[in-house]
């Protein structure tokens, strides 16, 4: 109950900042933060469902992902799927699935991203996930240092013996992961 006294303190904020005309800015934090919040009592649901042994996300579930980051954010976001799909051990297919929810996490909190583009490609040796953010402005969106995203990223990569690389690119940021099949 309390994160919706938050919400709906978040709203009468942002209501009270309607009203009274004051800066874009605080609006734009305030819309933020209500986003985030939603995005965190929607993680924490799905600890929950894991807890339960509800069924462990995979790749199939990034299209419903992107649908959600494109609706909280309002950033154009599209899925590519290349190649053959072929069924992935449990590890690879919740991998898979973490790691574009952490880029995803990752562009909401850091970039002013202009559109995102989620690439899954079944390859002959293994499966690839590119999750790539353009900026409004060009030019790199984030940063690939400080927090536990990345490194949480690349360790739950090695653990499959894949591998993960994340990186400004001329437009945006980047993050690519390979685990064999």
């Amino acid at each position: 109950m309390r994160t919706r006294s938050r919400g709906s303190q978040l709203a009468g904020a942002r209501l009270l900042i309607a009203q009274q005309g004051a800066d874009a800015e605080v609006a734009e934090a305030i819309d933020r933060a209500q986003h985030l919040a939603r995005a965190g009592l929607e993680e924490a649901r799905r600890a929950i469902g894991l807890l339960r042994e509800d069924a462990l996300p995979g790749p199939e579930r990034l299209a419903a992902l992107t649908g959600e980051f494109e609706r909280d954010t309002g950033v154009p976001c599209r899925v590519e799927i290349g190649g053959e799909p072929r069924p992935l051990e449990p590890d690879a297919r919740l991998t898979l699935y973490r790691v574009a929810q952490e880029a995803l996490t990752n562009v909401r909190k850091h970039a002013s991203a202009a559109q995102v583009t989620v690439r899954l490609a079944y390859e002959p040796e293994g499966t690839r996930l590119v999750v790539e953010d353009i900026g409004a402005s060009g030019g790199a969106t984030t940063s690939e240092s400080g927090g536990y995203g990345l490194t949480g990223m690349r360790e739950r990569a090695a653990l499959l013996g894949g591998r993960l690389a994340a990186g400004p690119t001329d437009t945006g940021f980047r993050v690519e992961l390979w685990v064999p099949a």
